[in-house]
């Protein structure tokens, strides 16, 4: 007989929404993928990696040329410089690094810090592991972190706080205040820090992203994590990358190398090429930014209230005073009646809390966001 690690763990909520959504034929506003073609450029380079032989095992820490080129990127960006080969690990997705960042550093009893609503592997990664988390709410309706409630969790079991900018589900974004906040509930303390940046060029609203690899005091302590699939609209791939120090990087691939050990070469030799085309991840956010504006525009003709967001593939739209469903019971009705998926962000709460909103992913064609407002529009709420 097996013994559950995670006893309380079922199917994950977009695989749930998914299928739903394949089996009444609806469209799929849920999971955050886009549904129109990644740059050809990038798919011919991959080819042309196969075809000169880049099929076989790459270094277990990644293509040199990539590392290098990721690092070019960080000091253009950030003005931070790393040692490519000491600081910087090609991973098969962002999930995957903070997974593997996590199962590096935390032992049995450690406290980990997490947001909610949270990215949805975060509390079963901690919890796989033996660690305890502590939960804490970000202020609705904002999603703002609430340091206060922060500097009054921290203890000496805190091992590690996780943060997420860009934010999934809420598109909420850093600000300065918190990252001096940040500062000082760390200062003089172990406490480690996971950064989950996977969104980081998807930042709107002329706001800059306060990535941590900005801050020398703050990296120290930080793993750093992202992902390609989420820059070049190619999420099926699974490619990300971890920046930390040596010292957390070393532990970092004491794990990797026993997991996966090795990424998709092919697709690591193409984007070590493709990343020296600035302009592909800097007119990302512009480009995003015009979808979810235009979305918004589409919209304002239903019932539902858009609520403020600056990232991500995500917004948030509420129904208070529209409906007392709940958010999952409305989310499969919306599905079976209105031919929409939609994920319900109680679904990023351990408890479940119920703000009545809804998770729309806006990533896709226009034609795609018509048709599904259209229905949304006709919708008996």
């Amino acid at each position: 007989m097996i013994t559950s690690k995670l006893p309380q763990v079922g199917t994950t909520i977009f695989t749930v929404m998914s299928a739903l959504a394949s089996e009444y034929k609806a469209i799929n506003l849920g999971q955050g993928f886009p549904d129109y073609p990644m740059n050809e450029e990038l798919t011919e380079l991959v080819t042309k990696a196969m075809k000169d032989n880049y099929n076989q095992y790459l270094p277990m820490a990644g293509y040199t040329p990539l590392l290098e080129a990721i690092a070019a990127k960080v000091e253009r960006l950030y003005t931070t410089k790393l040692n490519a080969q000491a600081e910087i690990t090609i991973t098969p997705g962002g999930t995957y690094a903070i997974y593997t960042a996590i199962t590096a550093v935390i032992n049995s009893g450690d406290e980990v810090i997490v947001f909610e609503p949270a990215y949805d592997s975060y509390i079963p990664n901690v919890e796989v592991n033996g660690g305890k988390v502590v939960r804490l709410q970000l202020e609705y309706p904002t999603y703002s972190i609430n340091w206060t409630d922060v500097q009054k969790a921290i203890n000496p079991k805190t091992k590690m706080i996780i943060l997420n900018s860009p934010h999934n589900p809420t598109g909420a974004v850093l600000s300065e205040t918190d990252i001096e906040q940040l500062r000082k509930v760390v200062e003089g303390t172990n406490i480690i820090i996971i950064s989950d940046e996977v969104y980081e060029h998807l930042i709107y609203d002329n706001l800059p992203h306060y990535s941590l690899l900005r801050y020398p005091d703050l990296l120290q302590r930080t793993f750093v994590c992202f992902s390609f699939g989420k820059v070049y609209n190619c999420t099926g791939w699974k490619m990300g990358y971890c920046i930390a120090p040596a010292v957390f990087t070393k532990e970092f691939r004491k794990v990797h190398q026993f997991n996966c050990f090795s990424v998709n070469s092919p697709m690591q030799v193409a984007l070590a090429e493709y990343l020296h085309n600035e302009n592909a991840y800097l007119q990302l956010a512009p480009t995003l930014q015009k979808k979810r504006d235009y979305f918004r525009s589409l919209m304002a003709a239903t019932p539902l209230k858009v609520m403020e967001s600056h990232g991500s593939y995500f917004e948030l739209y509420s129904y208070e005073g529209i409906s007392q469903e709940t958010e999952a019971a409305l989310s499969t009705r919306l599905v079976k009646e209105c031919g929409v998926a939609t994920i319900p962000v109680s679904a990023f709460y351990k408890d479940a809390i119920d703000n009545k909103a809804l998770r729309f992913c806006f990533a896709k064609k226009e034609s795609t966001l018509e048709a599904a407002v259209e229905r949304l529009v006709k919708f008996n709420w």
